[in-house]
């Protein structure tokens, strides 16, 4: 039988104005507005980071590593690479020389409904990396099962369609379409910006029902 590895098209990065917008954006204050597109609340940072880009999404069966440095190598700088562990099991696809390659490719970050190994590594790297824990099972480029590059995934319960664009920081992660997040972020950068006056308001003793916040949407 032959192994079957469907890898499509990718989409075009983010663009930069998009991704200027979004870094100063935070998932907290789009999960007041939004309740679809958040990444299954067991998927944590590694450290503290806040990346956006677009995603490449992987669909990674079992202990096949293969599918993984494929998508390596259609990345271009600013991506953040999205992996569907399609078994839901407790096998790391991610490590050292996953992180080294992904950041070498420019990569903003690494988002896996899975665990990962390498820790310390992947952590000195730099890499920004959001996962569910840490195994010290592998994937191997001998396991050739198959997999598949750019098609529709669910990730942490979720889903991603390649090309979404991907926001991730130290309180989860959360895709939609291009427009959809444009309006989003627009949205959450006003939210954000009275929130600053409501902390004003609440650090002087006052109600938080005697201040009225302004539409967003």
């Amino acid at each position: 039988m032959t192994t079957s590895y469907q890898v499509m098209d990718r989409h075009p990065p983010l663009n930069p104005d998009l991704v200027e917008l979004l870094s100063s954006v935070e998932t907290a204050t789009i999960g007041h507005i939004e309740h679809l597109g958040f990444v299954g609340k067991q998927v944590l940072p590694l450290f503290p980071a806040h990346v956006a880009g677009v995603a490449v999404t992987v669909a990674a069966p079992g202990r096949d590593g293969i599918i993984i440095y494929r998508a390596i190598d259609q990345l271009l700088p600013g991506d953040v690479l999205i992996i569907s562990r399609i078994d839901g099991d407790d096998i790391a696809c991610v490590g050292g020389g996953v992180a080294t390659a992904a950041k070498a490719k420019g990569a903003a970050g690494i988002v896996i409904d899975g665990p990962c190994t390498d820790i310390e590594e992947i952590i000195d790297i730099g890499l920004p990396v959001w996962c569910r824990g840490v195994s010290a099972k592998t994937t191997n480029r001998r396991f050739k099962i198959g997999g598949s590059l750019n098609v529709p995934i669910a990730c942490g319960g979720t889903a991603v369609l390649p090309g979404y664009a991907v926001l991730a920081d130290g309180s989860g992660v959360f895709v939609a379409d291009v427009d959809r997040m444009r309006r989003l972020a627009d949205a959450a950068c006003q939210r954000q910006a009275q929130s600053v006056a409501v902390r004003a308001h609440l650090t002087a003793g006052k109600s938080i029902f005697e201040f009225t916040l302004e539409p967003t949407l």
